[in-house]
């Protein structure tokens, strides 16, 4: 009996329909690659990490950033059937030395860091051309390719593992549900340590054929001089980004014309933000909602269909979620409970912890420790991160329902919600805002006054601070968890 060969994995460049062409595929600030040359340079790393005893099962580490050799790195890795942890360039030493600790990565491609004792690569030792014959590249999609650490909110970063798989379901729902084509191209900002940017704004595009333009980092003037010199189709950004944009003075002038869409994920948006984008650059912009442990999204607002403000859309194609009380039982039409997720994107687990990994994925499903509402069309609104949950009295209260509402004022840009202890009440709401730079002289009052004319009262801030920016996390989401300690500290 003939074997059948194994499934081939479209988003690798050498196994996609651009493969072996002089078709664009990657530029960054430096320089840029066809599809061939992406192949070969892939190709050499691979044969450079060979030699230096890297193969099936092995873990890399890549420390560096958004560029060209990031993604050269990460696909020769896979080419030898290694696994890819990527860590951010902006780690301190104990940060970087905990991951690789963790990760049990035997190479790092990166900077020096003192204390790890395991062999390195800096990004110009990296080989640009293959010594021997590059062979066709198949690789076990069985393997492990990603191991992305979480940020950590709750104890120690734990390393998601995502197989190659698990990045093909997750490829080939981001390129259907945008549809994209060999024609488009995508402006990649997003740090490449997180999988957003890895699955919508690199894998995608691969599997298509089209190309892409790398970002080193998102800066106001660098990216809306990107998208006139480049002419992107569409971007993936996080909230942040919208609001920066959303504020850029009324002379700059950025030219969207050539974008189709923009997503927006990895952190709740508000509606009001997300529409002062839309109506003054002229784009259709697609929120969507997942984790890193559901490999990037699980659902999205449809480009060609009802998008419902304030909902993050329904299921993609391939996945099913449901709405669950305390007891596991499914929740009727329209009332909230846990998120939970199933389908071929759910992660193989966490990294040598097995205990969490049963706590988080029960028979195929990822419990996400989110809160959330299916309306009867399937679509979903994200309430809040249970965790974030502020009980007052107790009476339960969504942060996220105050900053949207707080969002809707024309001078606020963005703010955060969490609880402060309180001796009599357990816990109360706070918040910190961001205001636009025209704002004038708005004052805190003047937003609270704002809240009281469509919150109830045990739902209004007892405190609002205006500041310059909100902390974040290494993957651009508000850092609820130092915002809380904050507090503590100044009790």
């Amino acid at each position: 009996m003939t074997q059948r060969p194994a499934p081939r994995l479209p988003q690798l460049p050498w196994e996609g329909p651009a493969a072996g062409t002089d078709a664009p595929a990657v530029r960054d600030v430096r320089r840029e690659l066809s599809y061939r040359g992406l192949e070969q340079e892939s190709a050499a790393v691979a044969e450079q990490l060979r030699a230096l005893g890297v193969g099936d099962g092995d873990v890399i580490a890549v420390m560096l950033p958004n560029s060209i050799e990031l993604l050269v790195a990460l696909l020769g890795a896979w080419r030898v059937g290694a696994a890819v942890t990527p860590l951010n360039p902006t780690f301190t030493a104990r940060e970087a030395r905990y991951q690789l600790a963790d990760s049990g990565a035997r190479l790092l491609i990166g900077p020096e860091i003192a204390g790890t004792g395991i062999a390195r690569l800096g990004p110009d030792d990296l080989l640009r051309e293959p010594r021997e014959d590059i062979g066709d590249g198949h690789v076990d999609p069985r393997r492990i390719a990603l191991i992305v650490y979480t940020s950590g909110s709750t104890g120690q970063p734990k390393g998601v593992l995502l197989d190659h798989r698990n990045l093909e379901a997750m490829a080939a729902q981001m390129a259907g549900h945008f549809h994209l084509t060999a024609d488009d191209h995508a402006l990649l900002v997003l740090p490449l340590f997180h999988v957003n940017s890895i699955c919508v704004t690199f894998l995608a595009p691969l599997r298509v054929g089209a190309q892409i333009t790398v970002l080193e980092r998102f800066a106001p003037a660098s990216f809306v001089d990107a998208v006139r010199r480049h002419r992107p189709t569409y971007f993936s950004a996080v909230p942040a980004i919208f609001a920066h944009l959303s504020v850029l003075p009324p002379e700059v002038e950025f030219d969207a014309s050539s974008l189709r869409f923009a997503v927006c994920g990895a952190a709740p948006a508000s509606a009001a933000l997300l529409a002062r984008c839309e109506e003054r650059f002229g784009i259709v912009i697609a929120e969507g909602y997942g984790l890193t442990e559901a490999t990037c999204a699980s659902a999205c607002n449809p480009l060609d269909g009802p998008r419902k403000p304030g909902t993050v859309g329904p299921a993609l194609p391939g996945q099913t979620i449901r709405i669950i009380d305390a007891e596991g039982g499914e929740v009727p039409t329209g009332d909230r409970g846990e998120i939970i997720v199933s389908g071929p994107t759910v992660m193989r687990g966490y990294l040598g912890r097995p205990d969490a990994t049963a706590e988080v994925v029960r028979d195929g499903w990822l419990h996400t420790g989110d809160i959330g509402v299916l309306d009867a069309d399937g679509y979903l609104s994200v309430v809040d991160r249970i965790k974030d949950m502020i009980i007052r009295g107790g009476e339960n209260i969504y942060p996220k329902e105050i900053e949207a509402f707080l969002a809707l004022h024309p001078a606020v840009v963005e703010a955060a919600v969490v609880g402060r202890p309180d001796a009599r009440l357990g816990e109360v709401p706070v918040a910190q805002v961001v205001v636009s730079p025209d704002a004038g002289a708005i004052t805190a009052d003047d937003l609270l006054a704002h809240c009281a004319t469509g919150l109830t009262k045990i739902k209004i801030p007892v405190a609002l601070d205006i500041v310059e920016a909100l902390p974040r996390n290494p993957v651009g989401k508000i850092d609820k968890p130092a915002l809380r300690r904050a507090l503590l500290t100044h009790a």
